[in-house]
Order: structure tokens, then sequence, then C-alpha cells
């Protein structure tokens, strides 16, 4: 694999996104976020929409559970995985990058010259955001956070076996509202610049 990539994962409204695509344009390299989901949908045949909501987010429910147990077979949400993993692997194959979401950071875990970003923020910043920039009503902003982060935090658990958003997994933890999104971008651009 090619050296010096870096995975970001984020909480839901955190900016997580705009600091890879800001950093990617900073640091000349290519950030992957929705042309990874693209690439899947090209793989698996299963709509965009439904990539994106099975791609990152547990389901929910107890048949659900069982699918994924494998007592139905393999589940959707596994063969999504499994074309999620390949997909990550060719796109760290192709050179040095940025990749946004879907436990990149536990699929490319061997990687030497990885670095493993987190990018958070307080709940009132995420629900404040999430209206001005995502568009999403006003009313419950912070509902909508909570249940994105819940599915996120359980399909990194079910997929990598480890807690999501823990300070161990990852290389660097970033407040993105206390930094600055522009000073987020700033820092993991010097860490970046400086890795061996």
């Amino acid at each position: 694999m090619s050296d010096r990539i870096i995975t970001i994962s984020r909480q839901f409204g955190s900016g997580g996104r705009t600091i890879g695509r800001q950093l990617g344009e900073k640091l000349g390299l290519r950030c992957y976020d929705q042309e990874m989901i693209e690439r899947i949908v090209e793989q698996s045949g299963f709509t965009e929409d439904y990539i994106r909501q099975h791609g990152e987010y547990a389901e929910h429910g107890f048949f659900a559970g069982l699918a994924s147990a494998g007592y139905y077979g393999t589940s959707n949400q596994d063969l999504i995985w499994t074309l999620q993993c390949r997909t990550i692997r060719e796109i760290a194959e192709q050179g040095p990058c940025i990749i946004v979401g879907r436990c990149a950071d536990y699929v490319l875990r061997d990687e030497k010259k990885l670095l493993k970003v987190f990018i958070h923020a307080s709940e009132d910043y995420r629900a404040k955001r999430i209206v001005e920039v995502y568009g999403e009503r006003t009313e419950t902003p912070e509902q909508r956070i909570k249940e994105k982060d819940k599915a996120r935090a359980a399909y990194y658990r079910f997929y990598t076996d480890m807690k999501w958003g823990a300070s161990r997994n990852y290389d660097i933890s970033l407040d993105s509202e206390t930094i600055g999104l522009d000073n987020c971008v700033d820092i993991l651009a010097r860490i970046y610049q400086n890795m061996d």
C-alpha cells in the first residue's frame, strides 16, 4: 500500500467532512467521501441512499441483528461492509489521500504511515451547525445527532470490536468547535507534512 494516508472519523455535524475536503485542497490530496459511495454503488447494485445509510450506520431491530449474525445468511450490510473494505484498500493503494468515515481507520490499521483523526464538538455546536449547513429541521437537531452518533458507534463496534471515538483508537482527536475548522485543517496539514 501507498504511504501517508489520513482517515477522518467524526461525530455527526462536527465538520469532519468539511475539514477533510479543505485539508485535501491544502495538501493537494484527493479526499474520498462521496466518490467512495459511488464506487460501492457501481459494485453492489444498491442505490446511493441505501449505501449512504447502511455503509456507516448499524441496522436496528431484532431481525436486523439476526441477519447480521448470520441466521439468514449474509446480510446486505455485511455485503456492503465487504465491498467498502475492498474499495478503501483499492483507494489507499492508488496513493496518498484522505478518506472520510466508513471505518477506514480500522480497515487500514496495518498501514505504516496512517494518520487516524477523530473530529468532535459539543452537541449544541453540532445541532446549530446541522441546521445552518445541512438544512436540518430546527425542531429536533439534538435528537438527530443522538441517533446518528449512536448508529455510527454501533456500526463501528460491530465491525471493528472497538469503541468509536475512544482516543486510544486514533492518533489525534480535535474539537472543531474550540479549535475551529480552519485551525483543524492547519494542524492536520502540519502533522501530515512532518510524517516520516
